[in-house]
């Protein structure tokens, strides 16, 4: 039953990290930009949903050992009953997990934005899972095993997380998003013409970030924007379409009036 603990825990640790690292190319549209293709969700959320399995059997194997290192409410409750930090790590870091897979499953009947919210929480989950790992793989004295791989998949997801999270500016300036051309030299100010495909818009709210005077995304996920926004408000509209990782947003340069 150990090496059943051991193995589960190793495999929850890998999967949680690819399902972390394929959810940010995702959402950013990063893929896109590397291979040409959309990237496929359905992927991330079957890594997800089997790093949140295997993380579940990691922690039910503990019940069934032979010195019966863990009781029931300690998979539950962390700290209590002499519980160790490095078993709360786990604990939060799975039940983060599993709400993040809840709200995934829920998202059409839920607020788009508390959805968010909720999502987001699985990267902490991600890291509060990973920082278990490390600490019981050296309380068991297993840290030269797991030091090529762990290191293999962690540095990918940490790296891509702290990305997802750079303001677009910084992006622009290491090259992972393209730079908004210069506007041509005109004599008067023009403005722009928006519009969204709403076919291919998955409502990730990137474009919000970039103009929240024209691009709104409303509390039951529907995606509101200004079709013909102010002259002013051009070079926004044109980051957001820039940042858009489905590509579902177009701007056209609408002439001045006479």
């Amino acid at each position: 039953m150990w090496q059943v603990a051991t193995m589960s825990g190793r495999v929850a640790y890998v999967a949680m990290c690819l399902a972390a690292c394929w959810g940010v190319l995702t959402a950013t549209g990063w893929v896109r930009r590397i291979t040409g293709r959309a990237a496929l969700r359905a992927t991330h959320q079957v890594l997800a949903t089997f790093a949140v399995v295997m993380a579940g059997a990691h922690a039910v194997s503990f019940l069934l050992l032979d010195n019966g290192s863990l009781a029931a409410y300690q998979l539950v409750v962390p700290l209590v009953g002499g519980g160790e930090v490095r078993h709360a790590l786990g604990v939060v870091g799975l039940e983060l997990m599993v709400a993040a897979s809840v709200t995934a499953a829920l998202q059409r009947t839920v607020f788009y934005r508390e959805w968010l919210r909720l999502h987001r929480l699985a990267y902490v989950g991600v890291w509060l899972g990973a920082m278990h790992a490390w600490l019981g793989a050296s309380a068991s004295g297993h840290v030269a095993v797991v030091w090529l791989g762990g290191i293999t998949v962690l540095m990918p997801a940490v790296t891509l997380t702290v990305l997802r999270f750079l303001p677009p500016r910084l992006l622009v300036r290491i090259g992972l998003i393209a730079a908004d051309p210069p506007p041509p030299v005109r004599e008067e100010p023009t403005g722009v013409r928006v519009a969204v495909d709403h076919g291919r818009c998955r409502h990730y709210a990137l474009c919000q970030a970039q103009a929240p005077g024209v691009f709104r995304v409303l509390d039951d996920g529907r995606l509101r924007y200004a079709r013909n926004p102010d002259a002013d408000q051009a070079p926004q509209v044109r980051a957001a379409a820039r940042v858009c990782p489905m590509r579902a947003i177009r701007v056209d340069a609408a002439e001045a009036g006479p």
